[in-house]
């Protein structure tokens, strides 16, 4: 039995970046022998134990071939007789294929330490085009590395989406890696990817227009992303993504509160707070400040923060004792919060 770690890790390692997570691929041995050792079973689909002590994950060495269509579309064969360099024939690029031995002795079939120092992304061989993730995942990497895609690779990324093989991705794993990719130094280069390959017509047809940069935390990315389109595109994007309700909400609520930026008057600041629930949710009002100055470079809100500041200070509890009736409270509330708005200076 001998263990070896496997693709990212080697990768960043390599790259001189630091190594979040160690994958490793186990040679020459049966789950039973495994579960004798101490590991705890976790794979479903594959044989992947967890090490007792450092809780790392290792599997046993596979091969897969296609069975279906999608990325679930695989037979899988885990057995002792079964190579590394079978297990890295499997992998998608290049660079995710290098192994290292407990020696530091790096298994390397492929050249990925070559296409490394070159900055490609280089598909291993033609068992890439069985999963349609993969393309993502090469955009994605795009987006993280600065790396080109070798020309190859891309032809081969045109092939999948035009036969159709990109039809059958699941939601949850394109947005996995949407997501991803949109968090990366880089995102421009995710969308070049896909738009080269043609997947970006087919599964984000309303994204057409890309924010100038990207900066900020994923919601705020996501809601500069939608902020050209109506509020119908952003729910079917959505929808179609099956985006979290973080992501989701902020960016409908950019979209809803987009017309009413340019507010100047004390009135019609206070009618974009209540319009944004500034007052209800202040954190995430803030950030549809910051993804609306990332989607309009030239927008300035500082008048918007300095009345959203003055009316936040008005206590809602003070002037509730002092309204006659409960019914009169929200109209007070406003006008307390407008006069503020127009002591801080604003006209």
């Amino acid at each position: 039995m001998k263990s070896y770690i496997v693709g990212g890790a080697v990768r960043d390692e390599l790259l001189g970046l630091p190594v979040q997570d160690r994958d490793h691929v186990v040679v020459g041995a049966t789950p039973e022998e495994m579960t004798a050792a101490g590991f705890r079973p976790v794979g479903k689909d594959f044989p992947v134990f967890l090490h007792p002590q450092t809780h790392e994950e290792y599997a046993l060495a596979r091969t897969e071939r296609k069975s279906g269509r999608g990325y679930k579309g695989f037979t899988v064969h885990s057995a002792p007789d079964v190579t590394l360099e079978q297990d890295l024939a499997r992998r998608d690029l290049t660079i995710n294929a290098i192994a290292k031995a407990a020696d530091g002795t790096l298994v390397d079939p492929y050249n990925g330490k070559g296409d490394l120092k070159d900055g490609i992304l280089r598909h291993v061989g033609a068992a890439f085009a069985e999963d349609p993730v993969r393309i993502l995942r090469v955009a994605r990497f795009a987006a993280r590395f600065g790396f080109r895609i070798a020309d190859e690779t891309l032809a081969l990324m045109k092939q999948m989406v035009a036969a159709g093989e990109t039809e059958h991705l699941v939601p949850e794993r394109v947005w996995q890696e949407f997501a991803k990719g949109l968090a990366e130094p880089r995102p421009q280069l995710m969308f070049a990817a896909l738009e080269a390959c043609g997947l970006r017509a087919r599964l984000l047809p309303e994204l057409k227009e890309l924010p100038q940069s990207f900066e900020g935390p994923l919601p705020v990315r996501f809601a500069a992303l939608c902020w050209p389109l109506a509020e119908a595109e952003v729910k079917a994007l959505c929808d179609r993504l099956k985006v979290p309700n973080e992501e989701r909400e902020l960016a409908l609520a950019l979209n809803r509160a987009r017309g009413l930026l340019g507010a100047s008057g004390a009135g019609e600041l206070l009618g974009l707070l209540k319009r944004a629930d500034a007052f209800r949710r202040p954190e995430r009002f803030l950030a549809l400040l910051q993804a609306a100055r990332l989607a309009e470079p030239g927008l300035e809100t500082k008048k918007i923060e300095q009345a959203f500041a003055a009316a936040s200070a008005v206590d809602a509890g003070e002037v509730a004792r002092r309204a006659a009736a409960p019914a009169e409270i929200p109209a007070l509330l406003d006008r307390e919060r407008e006069q503020a708005i127009q002591k801080k200076g604003t006209p």
